[in-house]
C-alpha cells in the first residue's frame, strides 16, 4: 500500500583523494526508486558523472550540485517519474583532489 511520507537513502559518498581520470562507483545501485537524486561535489574537482560506469551524464564543477528532481518532468499522462532501483552511480574527476563526492535519494514506498 503507498504510504503518504518520504524517506531518505543512506548517504553515499566517494573521497576525492582516490581520482584517477577513470569511473569509480560512489553507489553501486541505488537502493530504491527514487524521484529526487542529489549529487553533491563538496571537493576541489571538477567531475563527470556516469550513471553506467562508461559514458558521460552529467558534469558537476568543484564546489556545486546537481538535483535531479524527476517527479517535476514526468510527462503528461504518466503517474511517476524516477530513477531505477538498482541505479549505479559513478563519478570521474581528472586527479586527486581534497574532499567528497555525495549520493543523497529521496523515495516514496
Amino acid at each position: 500500500m503507498p504510504k503518504d511520507f518520504v524517506q531518505a537513502l543512506t548517504l553515499a559518498s566517494r573521497d576525492s583523494g582516490t581520482f584517477n581520470n577513470t569511473f569509480q562507483v560512489v553507489s553501486s545501485g541505488l537502493a530504491e526508486a527514487c524521484f529526487l537524486l542529489r549529487i553533491v561535489n563538496d571537493s576541489n574537482v571538477d567531475v563527470l558523472v556516469s550513471y553506467d560506469g562508461l559514458n558521460n551524464h552529467d558534469y558537476i564543477p568543484a564546489g556545486q550540485e546537481v538535483n535531479l528532481n524527476l517527479q517535476t518532468n514526468s510527462q503528461p499522462g504518466n503517474w511517476t517519474a524516477l530513477i531505477k532501483k538498482g541505479t549505479p552511480v559513478y563519478v570521474k574527476g581528472a586527479g586527486a583532489g581534497a574532499g567528497s563526492v555525495f549520493v543523497a535519494g529521496y523515495y516514496q514506498k
